[in-house]
């Protein structure tokens, strides 16, 4: 029997894109999932849009909740899920068809997988794909690596404290990551663009200003700061140290915004935070 894949769509107000996006799951070529669309308090008809599908196909369950931001909100769904494997798919997105079917192959192949993701397309104001870099558990603190819609097990997700709801103002699912993942653990890039991530003027990654950005960032330090600690030990790797003048030449060289969930971690900026905890 196929384990069944659990995809928790969060939606805020985005009743004009929620078809696309649970057309892209109903197309599905692998057959064993549920979709639980959970309304964050929205305003416009996403219930009307969700409704019709619930009505279509009783594998789509539909619920509603009080505004509490997508990181409650993810949580909310992933604790109703029944999936052995969780699926996490914002309301304005895409997945290709095969996603869910390569992914799972994957974790039945190899016990040991904890995660799966894959390749960007970019879509609606801006079309190009996005390749990021081989998976590094070390470059994770620096640079995010998996877009936000990648595979794991619900039996390792209640081992953590879930999404954290202090990320309200984005940037939650790269916390989450750092959260979620420790340095033993097998990380796996299905290398195909089943993603497609819709770029729009709205979008929340365009409206990350630089302060705002900086932040997130800091808040993202002070929910790790174990795991940051233990990789950027100020007494271990000083700051005059090859590998932080290359990451700043790395990160001077990135883009100071977030496209398909990938932002650059400015080092100063932990460096700050851990210069005050050593003093």
């Amino acid at each position: 029997m196929q384990p069944l894949v659990s995809i928790i769509v969060p939606c805020y107000n985005q009743a004009q894109y929620l078809d696309d996006c649970l057309q892209s799951v109903f197309n599905q070529t692998y057959t064993e999932w549920e979709c639980i669309i959970v309304n964050d308090g929205s305003s416009d008809n996403s219930q009307e849009v969700a409704q019709r599908w619930t009505e279509k196909d009783a594998r789509f369950v539909y619920v509603e909740k009080e505004n509490g931001g997508v990181s409650d909100t993810r949580n909310h769904g992933i604790r109703m899920a029944k999936g052995e494997y969780i699926l996490p798919l914002d309301g304005d997105d895409m997945i290709g068809a095969e996603y869910l079917e390569d992914a799972i192959r994957i974790f039945q192949t190899d016990k040991e997988t904890k995660l799966v993701y894959c390749n960007t397309q970019l879509s609606g104001e801006e079309n190009r794909k996005v390749t990021p870099q081989p998976y590094s558990f070390r470059e994770m603190f620096i640079e995010n690596q998996i877009p936000n819609a990648a595979f794991f097990r619900k039996a390792d997700f209640l081992k953590t404290e879930g999404y954290n709801v202090n990320m309200k103002e984005g940037l939650e699912d790269w916390d989450f990551w750092i959260s979620f993942l420790d340095e033993e653990d097998k990380v796996v890039r299905i290398n195909k663009y089943y993603l497609l991530y819709r770029i729009k003027n709205i979008s929340r990654s365009t409206q990350i200003d630089n302060e705002k950005n900086e932040r997130l960032l800091l808040q993202i330090f002070r929910n790790n700061e174990e795991k940051y600690l233990k990789l950027f030990n100020p007494i271990r790797d000083r700051i005059e140290a090859d590998y932080y003048k290359h990451t700043v030449q790395n990160i001077q060289r990135s883009l100071p915004f977030r496209i398909g969930k990938i932002v650059s971690l400015p080092i100063e900026l932990v460096r700050k935070a851990i210069n005050q905890i050593f003093r």
